[in-house]
């Protein structure tokens, strides 16, 4: 990643709070169209170095992410429906659901843990986000995601992917979203991490424009 670094020509400004952002080094990887860049995969890919941490934002599929764990946009029962939920279901197998089964159930802004099933990582993070319109949507997203990255960092993980919580179903606007997601990540890497990669991993080339966009332009 130093070396694609390297190769990426001039580093873009990044900046938090008015202040210019302390211990990221941007290394947007980049497009060899005005569009997208390509990852390994194949996949869109732009990523910064913050500290000891790549963060990165991709277009792909969440559940074949080479990562140690995947964050699951649950609902507070844990019910493993559609959308990202319905593919680690299908994916992963019933025995997950039947992991959040026993635990119950957890509040919106909080997580849990399972196994992954036949999924290739080793863990599920179930982050309960909210649903728009119902008030503190905010706050309660920053929640979910940081504690989706805290439970990480409890079991000692070196590498998380986290979807766009609560932009499906839960009607979260996309581009707030991106700005309240990649905030909080950010946020918490500056606190001192073992993780050594985050990922956000966007379904389709517009949701990851959006998120592209939003990190290009730094954190506020």
């Amino acid at each position: 990643m130093a070396e694609m670094a390297k190769k990426a020509g001039r580093k873009m400004p990044v900046k938090a709070a008015g202040k210019a952002l302390r211990g990221a080094k941007p290394v947007a990887i980049r497009p060899r169209r005005p569009s997208k860049a390509k990852g390994n995969s194949g996949d869109s890919k732009i990523a910064i170095a913050m500290n000891n941490t790549m963060l990165e934002v991709l277009e792909g599929d969440i559940t074949e992410q080479p990562v140690e764990a995947i964050v699951n946009p649950a609902n507070e029962r844990l019910s493993l429906g559609a959308g990202v939920a319905g593919a680690i279901r299908r994916k992963g197998g019933q025995s997950i659901q039947e992991e959040c089964d026993r635990i119950g159930g957890t509040p919106v802004g909080t997580a849990v843990v399972t196994g992954a099933g036949k999924l290739p990582m080793k863990h599920v993070i179930h982050a309960v986000g909210p649903h728009w319109g119902e008030g503190d949507e905010d706050r309660k997203l920053s929640a979910a995601v940081r504690s989706a990255l805290a439970l990480a960092d409890r079991h000692g993980l070196r590498s998380i992917a986290i979807p766009a919580v609560s932009t499906g179903i839960f009607g979260f606007p996309m581009d707030r979203a991106a700005r309240v997601i990649l905030t909080e990540v950010h946020r918490y890497l500056q606190g001192g991490t073992k993780l050594q990669r985050v990922a956000v991993v966007l379904h389709g080339d517009d949701a990851y424009g959006v998120f592209a966009r939003e990190l290009r332009r730094g954190f506020r």
